[in-house]
């Protein structure tokens, strides 16, 4: 016969006798298959004890940060001088989808954003090589730097530093923020940068008087170069004196406000010298800020963001960052606390403890259907066993892969069991009803290899058909391929 029919029908032949097989030879070696399926599932262990873990899928593009400050300068300015000349550069490298560039007051943002799919590393080492070419048409001392080699979502922890003994004032919270917790923090394994928030930056403020420089012929100039050239140490040769060495030095930092007045601007008139006290007054003040940081309608406070490294694991960063300052709150100034106001693994651990749930409720479920009608306990027992083995040999490609736990990819889980507990229940359910109606038969293993391969070939083709439905979701790019690509692996797989 040549028609299309038989064509189909000898396939189709083909196919149940490959199942068959398959099926013959897996209870024919069943010591082969017990320790396969033993290790399959201790690989799923290790994968799933290992896997990244988060609350949802990164959906930001892979993009790189400049930002360029050159204070006092107005937008328009800034806009001429250094936005246009770096997007106009950065378009034309490799990969890039757009370039959006944001001039503000003595400040600039370019955001180089590539196509989907770009290793991060490989794009910000483009953009060092592009922004290298055109550094020399930028404002002299003005120089561009990166951001944080962080995803738009790797914002994962924030903090207040409060003091209700109010000992410190918000400049001296600042500056322990600044120059002590920041770097604490930012040794943790996994962080690529933590920001500070709010307070005060603490400067020495020199105000001249217009009237007093203009007597004593004193340009604005002058002043600040006096303070430059004379707030710096410098060094010398060395000095031999007994057979010894010493080591010249000028020690000219500025420690104290009484420093910066003492500092000469040249002679006067009369030939006595004239200092920064003479044209103005010198004092402790905080610099211009740009924004408020407040917390809980109770005035200014001074806090930090932790922003985490793209490819890192959300809940092990958060760890580490709790541990760090764990070891280091003894070192606190008295009477300061630190209080979380934002922590991720909070979220993370409420939405896995809900699809867990959902996962242990539905074996349940099953467990107990299974046995109210079939009244046998190792029957239940197969269904389970199936069902937990495909979710942890689904984990070990997710893991390498690199595609979290989320509540994406743990929803393709919940969507699957359905499709994988029906094929078990088909399965065991035929096979009782075989033996059922050969009681008294000795061979039973003969007759459960008949059962399965009844139904075997048509189970397989109907989860293969559901599998394959859920292809057209590969074809989804942008973000919304982001969202739900971990959800057609995790059911697929």
């Amino acid at each position: 016969c040549r028609s299309e029919k038989c064509d189909f029908t000898r396939q189709a032949a083909w196919w149940s006798l490959m199942i068959g097989k398959i099926i013959r030879w897996c209870i024919d070696n069943a010591k082969i298959v017990y320790i396969t399926s033993s290790l399959l599932g201790l690989w799923g262990i290790y994968c799933l004890n290992n896997i990244n873990i988060d609350a949802i899928p990164d959906l930001s593009e892979t993009q790189v940060i400049l930002f360029t400050e050159w204070m006092g300068r107005s937008p328009d300015l800034i806009e001429d001088q250094i936005t246009y000349p770096l997007v106009t550069s950065m378009v034309s490298a490799p990969k890039v989808r757009a370039v959006r560039g944001q001039s503000m007051f003595g400040m600039s943002f370019v955001y180089v954003i590539f196509e989907d799919g770009t290793d991060l590393y490989w794009a910000r080492s483009r953009v060092i090589e592009y922004l290298s070419k055109i550094s020399g048409q930028l404002p002299s001392g003005v120089t561009p730097s990166m951001g944080p080699d962080a995803s738009g979502v790797g914002w994962i922890f924030q903090y207040v530093l409060v003091d209700p003994t109010g000992q410190h004032d918000l400049s001296h919270i600042k500056t322990f923020q600044d120059w002590y917790l920041r770097y604490w923090l930012a040794s943790v394994r996994g962080v690529a940068e933590v920001a500070s928030v709010g307070g005060f930056e603490k400067q020495y403020q020199v105000e001249v008087d217009p009237n007093k420089m203009s007597s004593l012929k004193v340009s604005i100039g002058k002043v600040i170069t006096a303070i430059k050239e004379n707030n710096k140490d410098v060094g010398g040769r060395t000095i031999e004196i007994s057979e010894k060495e010493h080591y010249v030095r000028g020690l000219g930092y500025v420690k104290n406000s009484r420093d910066l007045e003492d500092i000469s601007l040249g002679i006067g008139p009369n030939g006595t010298p004239i200092r920064i006290a003479d044209i103005g007054r010198v004092s402790l003040g905080p610099n211009i800020r740009r924004g408020v940081s407040d917390l809980d309608g109770k005035g200014d406070t001074v806090g930090g963001v932790i922003v985490m490294r793209q490819g890192e694991d959300v809940s092990t960063v958060i760890a580490g960052v709790k541990k760090k300052l764990a070891e280091v709150k003894g070192a606190f100034p008295t009477g300061i606390e630190l209080k979380v106001i934002y922590d991720r693994s909070n979220l993370i651990q409420e939405a896995v403890s809900t699809l867990r749930k959902n996962l242990i409720e539905e074996i349940i479920l099953v467990c107990i259907v299974m046995y109210i009608f079939l009244l046998h306990f190792r029957s239940t027992f197969v269904v389970v066993i199936s069902l937990v083995l495909s979710l942890l040999i689904a984990i070990i490609p997710l893991y390498y892969l690199g595609i979290s736990l989320n509540i994406m990819s743990l929803g393709g889980f919940i969507l699957a069991i359905g499709d994988i507990v029906d094929g078990g229940i088909i399965l065991v359910e035929n096979t009782h009803k075989k033996i059922s109606e050969n009681k008294g038969k000795v061979n039973y293993q003969e007759i459960a290899i008949k059962a399965c391969t009844e139904l075997g070939p048509g189970l397989f083709s109907a989860i293969l058909v559901i599998a394959v439905s859920f292809l057209p979701i590969f074809a989804m790019e942008a973000q919304e391929g982001k969202l739900f690509h971990p959800l057609a692996f995790s059911k697929t797989f």
